[in-house]
């Protein structure tokens, strides 16, 4: 969506819609899954994990760390990955909100 679009909808809108794009394919949820299991690591654990390139993963995590589903530090050479879980927790409550119809 180009960025002139996003101001027709209101803030909660564009929050939800960017989170969902950070989860919007399986490897990302292979991933989430990853970290939830694991708590957190650095790429290359995803890497021997998932058979994806590293280059593929990391991909990934920008898209992932951008929406704000996961944090991300670098620690010398390498970047430690993990959930964030106060942003995932309101990704669910958003999507019960929602769904509460239902």
């Amino acid at each position: 969506m180009g960025t002139s679009n996003t101001e027709i909808f209101s803030a909660h809108q564009n929050r939800l819609a960017e989170m969902a794009k950070g989860l919007a394919h399986p490897a990302r949820i292979a991933i989430l899954e990853y970290l939830i299991k694991k708590g957190s690591c650095v790429c290359g654990d995803i890497v021997d994990e998932i058979p994806l390139a590293q280059s593929t993963i990391s991909q990934h995590l920008k898209v992932m760390k951008s929406a704000g589903v996961i944090k991300g530090e670098v620690d010398g050479v390498y970047r430690c990955y993990c959930v964030d879980t106060q942003a995932c927790q309101a990704l669910v409550d958003m999507f019960k909100k929602m769904f509460n119809c239902c």
